[in-house]
């Protein structure tokens, strides 16, 4: 179980569809934690590949080419300390799935950003500051170089 202090070494992200937000903060933590944190990414239901997410991504140097979609159900993987939920259908869903597990679940409340409107220019705008919240977010929580490792 991930205590507060304690770096984890298998987290899952999950949000609405695994489209946008788990997949981005998934390839942020991959890149900031790499061989560190065991990463991987689920939505409550499937969504389609988003363009948009490629784009802001690439900008901080991270490829998404070999993101697909998947749904919890169809994770190859189990056995992690920690669970982020990014919205709340998928809160929902990861408290449900884990009742009788010991892993912790985090919900932080995430914009989804396919909802912005406007030019292109400020629907990436949008994308790109779930982005920075979630690299900042995740750099918050899980970054314990200060901490010993073990």
């Amino acid at each position: 179980m991930a205590e507060l202090g304690v770096r984890p070494s298998a987290v899952l992200f999950a949000c609405g569809m695994n489209s946008v937000r788990s997949p981005m903060a998934s390839a942020i933590t991959r890149t900031l934690f790499p061989r560190q944190i065991y990463v991987r990414s689920a939505g409550a239901r499937q969504g389609e590949l988003d363009p948009f997410v490629d784009a802001v991504m690439a900008e901080i140097g991270v490829d998404m080419a070999s993101h697909r979609p998947k749904t919890f159900e169809q994770l190859d993987e189990s056995g992690f300390d920690l669970i982020i939920t990014l919205a709340p259908e998928a809160h929902h869903k990861a408290l449900d799935m884990t009742r009788v597990d010991s892993v912790d679940v985090e919900y932080w409340p995430t914009m989804d950003p396919t909802l912005a409107t406007g030019s292109r220019e400020q629907i990436m705008d949008s994308y790109r500051s779930v982005r920075d919240q979630l690299m900042m977010r995740i750099k918050k929580r899980l970054d314990w170089s200060a901490a010993p490792s073990g």
